[in-house]
């Protein structure tokens, strides 16, 4: 692989000497530019196409190094190498808001992602996951429209919070999510201060063949603190990567950020007959029946040092599983499965594995070939399976990460159980996590939150609330009209 060395006189791509950095081509000191000037035209031709396409969500973001190491024994659970007592393994974690684009300010209200990838010997395992337990839809045939609902509208191209919550109220399974993202932790102070979650179900298997179902928590150790909307709106006029800078300038000064990785463990067999559908994107499990059991710690202490080539390029998806270690029945989850690489594919090119930030750590024999931008390659092995010439291949079919399924093919919501209104989660948040103080500010962000909101979706709006909690949607209503 050729090496940069910024000691040697600067080169062109291919590598031979330029006669110039600053001076085109002309026809005299004051004459025209001529087309055959190659190191003009490879200069502005490369910068013409130095960005590759932002994210759709998760656009805007940063991310660092670090080391996780397992601290607890949870062999039992799985028998994924990097879960083992003792592993340690290099990783990279992305922070990013989900709805702004890529100059957008860090303190807008906002989701935030908590991407992670872990480099095992067994290959890249990632968790994609956000800075909340929840999500807002529980379908992957609604993401696009959510995602779309968080933009900008198609005429003015402005952001309208009368289409985000013409979209929240019509989608009731919005509420918990909406609740959580309309009170103190919608916006968190630094990356460094907010926890993570998996937000999905995920499986864990261990070496009997034994499956668990999985939530993963990653609990800041530098503790959960926010910020007000006053001082958002401050900030965001003052400095748009707030928090990129924080984090970068932490892990430059020495002072490293880590999480504590807890799990949930669910038997197998309790999914089948649980009050509510444990697979279901918009619910949590309540500790009392599924504590949390901590496994281990990880600490950021690398920063980028190219964050296009490092974090810009970093293509992160949930499909990049282990053994040990795999999916559930949860739909959106299964929808990202594809989404992710796939997008990927569009934004990086075809062979982005094959980058630095994103290749696995072990050895790969793929039958992928070719397509733009391929650096590795198979030499002149054979290129399908089977084969007689020695090429190894898999001919034997096996599954130990799966789990059953039956039933006619429909397009439905989840079955509903005993527990499934998408009411009750909310409310349990609004009315017995959040106290008095936390009730009236996450009033006054719902109010500040309609000034463009017009008939019908404001009606639909103080309806909303009054489902989740009657006394905040009422005080929602009132100090709306007090301020007409």
């Amino acid at each position: 692989m050729t090496q940069f060395d910024p000691n040697i006189p600067s080169t062109t791509e291919s590598g031979a000497p330029r006669q110039s950095d600053a001076h085109s081509l002309t026809v005299g000191a004051d004459g025209p530019l001529l087309l055959h000037d190659v190191e003009l035209v490879q200069k502005l031709a490369r910068f013409d196409r130095e960005r590759v396409p932002e994210r759709s969500p998760h656009a805007k973001g940063s991310g660092a190094f670090g080391t996780f190491e397992v601290t607890h024994d949870v062999s039992k659970y799985t028998k994924a190498a990097f879960l083992q007592p003792g592993a340690k393994t290099r990783m990279l974690q992305r922070f990013s808001t989900v709805a702004g684009e890529l100059g957008s300010p860090d303190t807008w209200r906002d989701v935030r992602g908590f991407a992670l990838r872990f480099y095992t010997d067994e290959g890249n395992f990632d968790m994609v996951g956000n800075n909340t337990p929840t999500f807002f839809v529980r379908d992957g045939m609604k993401f696009p429209d959510f995602i779309h609902s968080q933009k900008r509208l198609p005429d003015s191209g402005l952001r309208s919070g009368n289409m985000q919550w013409d979209f929240w109220t019509l989608s009731p399974e919005s509420a918990h999510q909406v609740s959580y993202l309309m009170g103190d932790r919608g916006l968190p102070r630094s990356w460094r201060h907010m926890n993570g979650y998996s937000s999905h179900t995920y499986m864990w298997v261990n070496a009997e063949g034994e499956r668990f179902w999985v939530k993963y928590h990653f609990l800041s150790d530098q503790g959960v603190e926010n910020m007000t909307n006053e001082e958002a709106e401050r900030i965001a006029g003052e400095d748009a990567d707030f928090h990129r800078r924080d984090l970068f300038e932490s892990i430059a000064s020495g002072d490293f950020p880590s999480w504590t990785l807890h799990v949930q463990i669910m038997p197998y067999e309790d999914a089948k007959t649980y009050r509510f559908n444990p697979f279901d994107l918009t619910k949590v499990w309540p500790k009392a029946d599924y504590p949390r059991i901590e496994v281990g710690r990880y600490t950021l202490n690398e920063n980028p040092v190219n964050h296009f080539a490092q974090i810009e390029q970093a293509a992160f998806s949930p499909s990049n599983t282990v053994p040990g270690t795999g999916l559930s029945p949860d739909k959106m989850l299964l929808a990202r499965v594809f989404s992710y690489p796939d997008a990927q594919r569009h934004r990086i090119g075809t062979n982005y594995n094959q980058l630095a930030v994103n290749a696995p750590i072990n050895a790969v024999n793929s039958y992928d070939k070719e397509g733009f931008m391929q650096y590795h390659h198979s030499g002149n092995a054979p290129v399908y399976a089977p084969n007689s010439y020695g090429r190894s291949y898999e001919p034997e079919a096996t599954v130990d990460n799966g789990w059953e399924a039956d039933g006619a093919m429909v397009r439905a919501a989840y079955t509903l159980r005993e527990d499934d209104s998408d009411w009750v989660q909310a409310n349990a948040l609004v009315r017995g996590v959040y106290n008095d103080e936390q009730r009236a500010r996450l009033v006054d962000t719902v109010v500040g939150s309609l000034g463009d909101v017009v008939e019908p979706v404001l009606s639909n709006v103080f309806q909303y609330w009054k489902n989740i909690d009657q006394q905040v949607g009422e005080a929602i209503e009132a100090q709306y009209n007090e301020g007409k």
